[in-house]
């Protein structure tokens, strides 16, 4: 264990972060960058006098969970868990929850898509990333929370649009099956992490559907190619739809593409310049 460049490298990262960016007000007198480091306990449910210690090179090792409480505290990148388990001198194994990071590459890629809708889902569902004709085409996912962008509880808990689901998605209930397939093979491959088993358990409380589905134990899925949006604004927008994985980040990008020449193709180029300026509609 590397106590002093473990310290150091905890207090590099509370600086890094403010205090909007975990939903704590300002306050006044704030004399350093960052979080403080009472802060920074309360969010890794640890002492702030351990929390303090670790900093100053004198506390003992941690344990792999105040580890995992520390990265998702700092909101450490894969890389960086990494590197603060070796630093503490505990190999990191598996990452304990589905990741969030998304390469600048695939970032450049959906802005380069300019006549295709695109968006990065993570294993649990969530909405990580888009451009901006995926969300003329389904919504401003930027106004949304992190939860509300999970397109799985979305499915299955709402809100609907005109007593429809999932954007009036013409494979919604395909869409449900085979999101519950891929979550319970995601649950299987992070058992520990708090947010993948509190989405399942909220789903289950949430929805017989889901819990029927949940209860066939299944994991494979059959791709849907072609899909139609029921879109408030431009009507029916019929789109393939290819998928391509993201192995080392367990992530899909997902494109959907009209054909060339067809009505589709023309109110995808409609919504790619009105973008979501005029659709004051609820999800």
């Amino acid at each position: 264990m590397d106590r002093r460049e473990l310290a150091g490298f905890l207090r590099s990262r509370r600086e890094r972060i403010t205090p909007a960016d975990v939903g704590l007000p300002a306050g006044p007198r704030r004399r350093t960058p960052g979080l403080r480091r009472e802060e920074v306990a309360q969010l890794a449910f640890i002492s702030t006098e351990y929390y303090s210690r670790l900093e100053q090179a004198r506390a003992p090792h941690p344990s792999r969970e105040v580890l995992a409480q520390l990265a998702r505290a700092l909101r450490l990148s894969d890389a960086e868990r990494d590197h603060l388990h070796h630093l503490a001198g505990a190999p990191p194994g598996p990452p304990p929850g589905p990741s969030r990071e998304i390469r600048q590459s695939i970032v450049d890629l959906l802005r380069r898509l300019p006549e295709a809708a695109a968006l990065v889902l993570s294993a649990t569902y969530e909405v990580i990333a888009w451009n901006d004709l995926a969300a003329a085409l389904m919504e401003d996912f930027s106004v949304l929370s992190r939860r509300d962008r999970n397109l799985i509880r979305r499915a299955f808990l709402g809100p609907y649009r005109n007593d429809r689901r999932l954007y009036g998605v013409s494979d919604a209930d395909e869409f449900a099956r085979t999101s519950t397939q891929h979550l319970r093979a995601a649950a299987a491959r992070y058992p520990n992490d708090p947010e993948v088993t509190g989405l399942v358990a909220e789903l289950l409380d949430g929805s017989a559907e889901f819990a029927r589905l949940w209860a066939a134990h299944d994991v494979t899925d059959r791709p849907t190619l072609c899909k139609t949006f029921e879109h408030p604004l431009v009507g029916p927008v019929s789109v393939n739809c290819d998928v391509l994985d993201i192995a080392d980040r367990d992530q899909r990008v997902v494109l959907y593409t009209a054909a060339p020449g067809s009505p589709s193709e023309e109110a995808l180029r409609l919504l790619s310049v009105v973008g979501t300026q005029s659709m004051g509609v609820p999800g």
